[in-house]
C-alpha cells in the first residue's frame, strides 16, 4: 500500500538528447513507487521540445505535411485543444532535424513552423501558442512570417510565444548560432542580418526581452503579429496547476539534462524551485550533469542536486530519496 503520509510530485524537464521528460518521470516514479510512496507524475517543458507533449494529450495531435529547416519535406505534429493550437518550433524547424554535418545557420528557415501555424489557423484556431525552443534557425522568423502571409495571414488569431531564454532579438546569433553550425564570421554576418531584419519589421524587436528565442522567431512574431512573449516555464507550470500540486506534496523532484548558471534565467528547474521554496516544500533536482554545485543550488531554492545519467541511476536515486523521506518522518 502506498505511504499516504507522503506524496511526491515528480516534475522533470527532458534530459535533451537522452531522455524525454516522460521517460525521466516514469523512471523516477518507478523508484518511489517500489518504496511504497504515493506519486504524482507531471512531466514538464519550458517552451522547448516536449512542450506540446506536456500540454496536450496524444490523441489531440494533428499531423501536417511541412518542411524541415533546410526545406526538405517532413511530416510534423502540433496540438489542438478547443480553439487553441500548440505549435513547437522544434517540430518543423528544430536542431535535431538536421545532422551536425548539415547544419547551416545562414540558410536554415522557420518556414516549416509557419506552415504548422497556417494549418492551425485554417482549422479555426483562435489562439496559437508557439513554443520557441530548440530551433536550428537564425532567420529572425522571416521564414515563418512568409508562410503565414502566403496562407492568408492569421485571421485575427492571437499568438502567444513561449520562450526559455530572455535574450533580445539582436543577440540571438551571438549566443546560439555557433551550436547551429555558424563560425565566428557567420555569427557576425547573422547578427548584422538580424539588425537589418529588425529595421524592416512593422515594430522593432531589438531590446525586447525574449525576442531572440528560436533565432529571433519570437521577435518576428511579436513585431509582425503582436504576439505576447511569455516565460515558457511559467506558462506550463500554470497550465498544469503545478502550484496546487506542489502544496499537496511532501517533496518535489524535478530535473534536467544539465544544470548550470542558465538555470537561473528562465529555465524550468529554476522557476519550479523558486515556487517550491515559496510554498515551503523541499525540491530536489535530479540531473544528468551538475555544473552548479550544492551552494548555488541552494541559492536557486533547491534542497539538493543529484546526478543520474542512466535509467537505472534514475530509479536508484528515487529509491534513495524515498528512504530519506521515510526516515526523516516522525
Amino acid at each position: 500500500m502506498p505511504d499516504r503520509r507522503h506524496r511526491v510530485l515528480i516534475a522533470p524537464d527532458s534530459f535533451k538528447g537522452t531522455f524525454t521528460a516522460v521517460q525521466v518521470a516514469e523512471a523516477l516514479g518507478e523508484g518511489f513507487a517500489s518504496a511504497g510512496i504515493a506519486i504524482d507524475l507531471c512531466p514538464l517543458a519550458d517552451g522547448g521540445e516536449g512542450t506540446v507533449a506536456a500540454l496536450v494529450p496524444s490523441q489531440n495531435l494533428v499531423f501536417v505535411d511541412t518542411v524541415d529547416p533546410l526545406g526538405r519535406p517532413i511530416r510534423a505534429a502540433y496540438g489542438l485543444s478547443g480553439d487553441t493550437a500548440y505549435v513547437e518550433c522544434a517540430a518543423a524547424s528544430g536542431l535535431t532535424l538536421v545532422e551536425p554535418e548539415d547544419r547551416d545557420a545562414s540558410t536554415a528557415s522557420t518556414f516549416g513552423t509557419g506552415l504548422l501555424i497556417a494549418d492551425a489557423v485554417a482549422r479555426g484556431s483562435r489562439r496559437i501558442v508557439v513554443a520557441c525552443g530548440g530551433s536550428a534557425t537564425t532567420d529572425g522568423g522571416l521564414g515563418c512570417l512568409a508562410a503565414i502571409e502566403a496562407a492568408g495571414g492569421l485571421r485575427s488569431a492571437d499568438v502567444i510565444v513561449l520562450t526559455d531564454v530572455t535574450l533580445p532579438f539582436e543577440e540571438a546569433a551571438v549566443w546560439f548560432a555557433p551550436q547551429k553550425g555558424a563560425d565566428p564570421a557567420e555569427v557576425a554576418a547573422l547578427t548584422q542580418r538580424l539588425h537589418q531584419t529588425a529595421s524592416g519589421l512593422p515594430k522593432d524587436p531589438r531590446g525586447v526581452e525574449g525576442s531572440g528565442a528560436a533565432g529571433g522567431l519570437a521577435g518576428g512574431l511579436w513585431a509582425a503579429h503582436d504576439a505576447s512573449i511569455v516565460s515558457g516555464a511559467g506558462y506550463v507550470l500554470d497550465a498544469l496547476e503545478v502550484g496546487t500540486r506542489v502544496e499537496s506534496s511532501s517533496l518535489v523532484v524535478t530535473g534536467e539534462g544539465r544544470i548550470d548558471e542558465q538555470t537561473f534565467h528562465g529555465k524550468l528547474v529554476g522557476e519550479l524551485a523558486r515556487r517550491c521554496q515559496a510554498a515551503g516544500v523541499p525540491c530536489v533536482a535530479v540531473v544528468g550533469r551538475d555544473e552548479l554545485g550544492r551552494d548555488r543550488g541552494t541559492d536557486l531554492g533547491l534542497a539538493d542536486i543529484v546526478q543520474a545519467s542512466s535509467r537505472l541511476e534514475l530509479v536508484d536515486t528515487a529509491r534513495r530519496l524515498a528512504r530519506q523521506l521515510t526516515e526523516e518522518s516522525p
